[in-house]
This record gives C-alpha cells, structure tokens and sequence, in this order.
C-alpha cells in the first residue's frame, strides 16, 4: 500500500510540476486561487468526484491520529485560514488528504478586501505576498449556507474584525467580532480568534493586551462548547507575547495558532530572494518559517505544553511538519507550500511523517509534540 501511494504522489507530483504549475505561474495569482476554487466546488458536490479524489490525494494512517479537546484528527495536516474565504471547499477537502479545515477569515460585516492587485508570488523565496484585506462575504451569508451541513473533518472558524474604518476603534471592533463569533456558535467545531491580520483598516489593535483582555471578556459571555484559538502574529517582541500570554490565563482560551503572516521586511530582507515585492502586504512560506517556529517554541515553553498549538509558515516537507511539532506543534497548517509543491503535499506530508515517527521510535504523532524542548518519551 505505502509503495504504491508513494507512485501515485510521484506521478501526480510531476503532473503539477512539469504542466500545471508552469501555467498557474504564468497567470494571475488571484485568477488561479479563483480558479481552484471554482474546480473544488464542482469536485465536492458529488460522490463520484469526490471518491475519484480520494483516489489521487488521500492517505491514513493510526500512528497520526489524535483526539484534541475531544475532537477527532484523522491526522495534523490542515488547510490554513485565508484559501477557502467563504467556506466553499469544505465538501471535498477531506478527500484531498487534509484532517481539518480553517474558514475564512469571517467578518461580521461582508468585505470586498483591499484594491487589486492584492497576491503576488515570490518564486525564488518561496513565499506569497498576500494583500487581500479580509476579503469574505460576512457572517450572514456564510454562516446561513453552512448551518445544516455535515464536515466529514474538523472546521476551524477564522474570526476577524471588518476591513473599515467603522471598526477601528475598540469598542466598535469587539462588537464585529462578536457578531461573528454569535452566528458560528453552532457551525464548527473550533474558533480561531484572528487578532494578527496585518493587512486590515487600523492594524492589529487587538494584539495589544488591555484590548484583547476587553475583546475575550465578550467572547466569554456567548454560550458555546467551541473551544477558542487565538491566531498570533509572527513579529511580537518578547515582552508583547508575555502580554498576551497574560492575558489569555484569564479567559477560556484553549490555544495558539503560531502564525499569521509577518509585515516585516527589514527582518525578512536575508530570506527574501527576489528582487522586487510590493510594499504592502503579509508575506508567507520560507520566509515566516523561522519567526513561526521561535513562536511555538516560546509558548510551548513558557505555557509548560498547557495549550495546544497550530504550528503553520513554511511548511514544504514532512521534515518542516516534524520540526514544529517537536517544538509544541500538535496539529500544522499550510497553503504556500501546497502553491508551490501541488496538493499531493498533503499526502507526501503525511506519509513521510509515518516513516519519521517509526524511525524515532513512536507509535503515534502525540509522544513527538514537544520532545526537542524536553528528553524523549521513547529511547
């Protein structure tokens, strides 16, 4: 079975690499994410799509499977918020290989996102740089479509505040937020507090801890049984994310997504390859790799392991999966890695992360989380 899923992904590896990928480069950034997203709605609308799908893409195995916070994982591979906006892929998803999902991000008000053009790729870098502004169709409409239908895999709800000056100022923010956040109370299975979207009206103001303090005492309120993630920026000092840190003791917060996009170029100017990248805009892939894994590893470390992190930024290889999760990781996230390497990533990942976890001696993915901060639970 592993000898001939190892054909298949090679086979469909060379397919993207050698036709597919020279003519999605060739386009328009955002033509192209249109574009597939277009072709996985019409895969998951029905059953023989979708199995020939499963056929292509996915991949199981027990030594990946974990039970986080009473919720089933298939295995730790997860498509990262900010590819399936307004949650159109979620039907065939699953049959990609992935063990959950994140929508969105979804904003209380709908949002046409920042002026085009607002993707670009850095082909040398590896990387994105993404200028899309919370691009979604708001939390009526999505939230509606969504109310009566089964996720064959774990949903994460992306939150975030609308991209406009209607909410810059605090009091108006945590109200966006929380009017997402009431309309996904019974959709789901996991909300993810997005408070690092760098490319929004007025910034990140809610990274800030007396903001955030404010903002989770309203979540607090709202009866649901969702467990609630934060989704942190990638730039925080240390004294910032001990804020935060903080602040999170206090409120019903069960863990981190380690990270959001970094706006930093000054910091990423050694791992930026290309020549010229726009101005504005988070920046993706190998670039956010390091600042991503040095945000695991403090949280994983100053929280003794007490919440449970989404390791995501830079994640090309089941190695790039592995470091995280020996650095706190439990479950990782992607989508420039799957630009760059084709959605067979999902299924490589997966497989090459069976043959690491019996090389190291583990019997499943959970003994690995956090074992390069700590002495291995098995010789």
């Amino acid at each position: 079975m592993r000898i001939r899923k190892k054909m298949r992904n090679k086979i469909t590896r060379s397919i993207y690499t050698n036709f597919l990928k020279p003519v999605f480069f060739s386009l328009d950034p955002e033509a192209v994410h249109d574009l597939i997203t277009l072709t996985g709605r019409v895969l998951g609308s029905n059953y023989i799509t979708k199995g020939l799908t499963g056929l292509l893409f996915s991949y199981s195995h027990k030594s990946l499977e974990q039970k986080l916070l009473g919720i089933k994982f298939s295995n730790p591979v997860g498509l990262a918020a900010g590819f399936d906006k307004d949650a159109k892929l979620t039907g065939i998803l699953p049959f990609v290989g992935f063990g959950f999902t994140e929508i969105g991000t979804i904003t209380g008000e709908s949002c046409k996102g920042n002026p085009k053009p607002r993707l670009w790729r850095l082909k040398k870098s590896k990387g994105l740089v993404v200028y899309y502004g919370l691009k979604n169709n708001g939390c009526e409409e999505v939230s509606a479509r969504l109310k009566h239908q089964k996720f064959a895999i774990p949903v994460i709800t992306s939150i975030g505040k609308t991209n406009s000056p209607d909410t810059a100022g605090t009091a108006e923010g945590i109200k966006d937020y929380v009017k997402a956040y009431k309309a996904f109370t019974g959709t789901g299975d996991i909300f993810d507090i997005n408070i690092s979207c760098p490319n929004a009206f007025g910034g990140q103001p809610f990274s800030d801890p007396e903001k955030l303090h404010k903002l989770l005492l309203e979540i607090d309120k709202i009866q649901t049984k969702k467990p609630v993630f934060l989704k942190m920026p990638p730039d925080l000092t240390d004294d910032q994310l001990n804020g935060i840190l903080k602040v999170v003791k206090k409120h019903k917060v069960a863990g981190f997504i380690c990270s959001n996009l970094t706006k930093d170029r000054k910091k990423m100017k050694s791992k930026i390859l290309d020549r010229e990248i726009p101005e504005h805009g988070g920046i993706s892939g190998k670039a956010v790799e390091d600042l991503s894994n040095s945000l695991i590893k403090n949280i994983y470390r100053k929280t003794g392991g007490k919440y449970i992190i989404i390791g995501c930024g830079g994640i090309f290889t089941a190695e790039d999966a592995y470091k995280k999760i020996k650095l706190g990781a439990s479950l990782i996230q992607l989508i420039t890695g799957m630009v760059f390497e084709g959605p067979q990533l999902i299924s490589e990942i997966n497989r090459d992360l069976v043959k690491l976890l019996e090389k190291d001696g583990y019997d499943n993915i959970s003994e690995a989380i956090g074992t390069r901060l700590q002495p291995a639970v098995k010789a």
